[in-house]
């Protein structure tokens, strides 16, 4: 994707606040000093089999790139791929999914559009705003800062699993609750510290949006497995092998950016599997860092450090 992002155009504009450069998880524009919008898109193939579910988990991830900017949702737009040959009300239950979470966001579903498309697709185009001195960013660790992340992760080994049907019952309904939970809880509590970082977590896996945010910092990270909370069945899972494409994509795209401590592939797989609606890691210092996983603990948000931040000594990312 770097690589096909280095032949756009380069644009300046002195209210484009965030843009494509530190690959952070959206664009913020500067209205005026008391406003900037931050807008997002995100939108894939079904996860889960209910559709119900499906449209509550893409709508989750969609508007959770609004919350690692510490910023509110205020409107989405529906995009939608599906098939005309199969059951419209199947889009229906989709829809409906993607709009009570966008209710439960406190925001509105304004339109969107759907094509028709050979597989399924669905997510949202999202517009926030936030404060323009409030913005969080994923480029400002600092040395010393520990790092909190807001759900377990091991969403796409386990989706793995339900297609191989290989996942029990219990395992599946826990990752759904966990890839349909709002980031928006963790993202209320955490605006009360000086969080100097944070994203969410998808795609890239966890070590790969600590790369992003070591990388844009000039910082090295440290990821510190035995504290990583991981879903159920997970590590049994990647054991035996049971692991998504993008794992590997991602090992390969930062092949030579992180160091294995811990020599175990499995533990490896764990920390570059990619995501689906992720949790946010927060950075911010170690006292804050203390009081605010108490108070998201207390207002029960799951919480857990996984990390933390030194001066930059030529890798990126340790995992120990």
């Amino acid at each position: 994707m770097a690589q096909v992002l280095c032949h756009l155009p380069k644009v300046y504009d002195k209210n484009l606040i965030v843009g494509i450069e530190t690959s952070d998880d959206a664009a913020v524009y500067k209205i005026n000093e008391e406003m900037a919008i931050i807008h997002t898109v995100d939108f894939f193939t079904p996860v889960v089999d209910d559709p119900y579910l499906f449209g509550q988990i893409a709508a989750a991830n969609s508007l959770s790139d609004i919350y690692a900017m510490g910023g509110d949702v205020l409107l989405a737009l529906n995009i939608a791929c599906f098939p005309a040959c199969k059951d419209i009300n199947i889009l229906g239950d989709i829809l409906k999914g993607g709009a009570d979470k966008v209710i439960e966001a406190n925001a509105i579903i304004a339109g969107g559009h759907t094509i028709d498309d050979d597989e399924p697709k669905y997510g949202l185009s999202v517009i926030g705003v936030v404060k323009p001195n409030n913005i969080w960013v994923n480029s400002n660790s600092k040395p010393g800062d520990l790092l909190i992340l807001t759900k377990p992760i091991g969403t796409g080994i386990i989706n793995t699993a339900i297609k191989g049907e290989l996942a029990e019952e219990k395992q599946i309904e826990e990752a759904v609750k966990t890839m349909s939970t709002l980031n928006m809880y963790a993202a209320k509590i955490a605006k009360n510290y000086k969080i100097n970082s944070c994203t969410d977590i998808t795609g890239f896996g966890l070590a790969g949006h600590l790369y992003e945010m070591a990388k844009g910092s000039n910082v090295t990270i440290h990821i510190e497995w035995d504290s990583i909370k991981l879903l159920t069945g997970v590590e049994e899972f990647a054991k035996m092998g049971i692991i998504p494409a993008g794992c590997y994509r991602n090992k390969e795209y930062l092949k030579d950016k992180y160091i294995n401590l811990k020599n175990s592939e499995f533990i490896e797989d764990i920390v570059f599997d990619p995501q689906t609606s992720g949790g946010l890691v927060f950075s911010l210092a170690g006292d804050e860092a203390i009081n605010l996983l108490r108070d998201l603990e207390q207002n029960n948000v799951q919480a857990f450090i996984v990390g933390y931040v030194t001066e930059f000594d030529g890798k990126y990312i340790y995992i120990e």
